[in-house]
């Protein structure tokens, strides 16, 4: 469905600032599957979902999806194909149009022809009944400015607009990492209906070791810019996060020396 192969990406390159933050990196993720990917900073979670979505071209490698290689179709072009939610709840969203009027956005992801503000009544009804599926009370703000909403609720909204369309893959930029712990809970369990509802192609990135093994069907780690692990099925049914460091440390030996991802 969505395969990765090869993928380098250097940043200011000749420079004495170079970073090299894919090395060669492949992956191959199937149709349906909800794919978790964690790693230390740096090891180039965020430039990979970049490539996919179309925000960066690789300097090597290619991206393709569904058969299709995308690797150098930029971004608005992939709109009808990958949808995302970013780690900052302003980014998603535009906090000065209504709640109806960003669903509306959302719903003509991929089309070509220009924004229509208004919303018709049909599209209307069809806001409401999706909203009221969050239990947040927001069908009855249609006309709220996303400004006046929380994190948590913007981020539900968001994850609500990424699946108002369908589209082959979802991405999901570390979407709960601005929230506070019952906050993202929340996020995290509504991400989990919405994706097993519509049965999404979905990659996470996330900080946390303990979600990326409590949620999806696969976990992969980064690791200076290439897939360094790669568990699913049974051996990470049962497996801790403390399985998962020593798996690391066994394949590379080394520690996984990052405090923001260990404690997490």
């Amino acid at each position: 469905m969505m395969r990765a192969e090869q993928l380098f990406k250097t940043f200011n390159p000749g420079t004495p600032l170079e970073n090299p933050v894919l090395r060669g990196l492949s992956l191959n993720i199937e149709a349906g599957q909800f794919v978790t990917v964690i790693g230390s900073n740096g090891a180039g979670k965020s430039t990979l979902l970049n490539a996919v979505s179309g925000d960066i071209t690789p300097d090597r490698g290619q991206v393709f999806i569904d058969e299709q290689d995308v690797t150098l179709m930029p971004a608005w072009r992939r709109a009808g194909m990958v949808a995302r939610v970013f780690q900052d709840p302003l980014a998603g969203t535009c906090e000065g149009l209504s709640i109806e009027e960003n669903l509306a956005l959302a719903l003509q992801r991929g089309q070509t022809r220009g924004f229509q503000r208004a919303v018709k009544s049909k599209q209307r009804q069809l806001f409401r009944d999706k909203l009221a599926t969050l239990e947040l009370g927001l069908e009855n703000r249609l006309g709220d400015h996303m400004g006046l909403l929380s994190g948590g609720q913007r981020q539900a909204v968001s994850l609500l607009m990424a699946s108002l369309q369908p589209s082959r893959l979802l991405l999901l930029d570390e979407h709960t990492a601005a929230l506070d712990p019952k906050t993202a809970a929340f996020v995290l369990a509504l991400t989990d209906r919405i994706v097993a509802e519509q049965q999404l192609t979905v990659l996470m990135v996330t900080h946390s070791m303990r979600q990326a093994l409590d949620h999806g069907h696969r976990t992969v780690m980064l690791h200076q810019g290439r897939v360094v692990l790669d568990v699913v099925g049974e051996q990470r049914a049962n497996m801790q996060v403390t399985d998962l460091l020593a798996m690391f440390e066994k394949t590379r030996g080394e520690k996984l020396d990052d405090d923001g991802l260990l404690l997490s």
